[in-house]
């Protein structure tokens, strides 16, 4: 058929997420909380790639990215540890995030 053909492919295969959010990930998430201090959560909706995260950012800007699974787990977590969370496509990440990973460069060189 043409180009604009909107109709999938019979051999198609749907994308599928690298991986499922697991209870380690929502344990890594509040051992961040406890042993930091001013951590505020930002929620990042789910993708075809990848499952709904948050990320932690501490007070000093450091931060870690870690799947929840759903927006409710992620405002469970954030109730429980009475952390704000907020959606990061609305608010954007703080510039102290910024300014932690030029400090660090080490960290995105994986």
């Amino acid at each position: 058929m043409g180009w604009f053909n909107r109709r999938p492919r019979a051999d198609a295969t749907p994308t599928k997420l690298d991986r499922e959010a697991t209870r380690e990930d929502l344990a890594e998430l509040e051992a961040f909380v406890a042993s930091r201090r001013g951590v505020e959560f930002y929620l990042e909706p789910e993708t075809t790639a990848t499952d709904t995260t948050v990320v932690a950012i501490a007070h000093d800007g450091e931060w870690i990215r870690r799947r929840t699974g759903s927006p409710r787990a992620a405002g469970s977590v954030a109730r429980k540890h009475a952390v704000p969370l907020y959606e990061a496509a609305r608010t954007g990440y703080p510039e102290r995030m910024r300014a932690w990973n030029r400090a660090h460069p080490e960290r995105h060189a994986r």
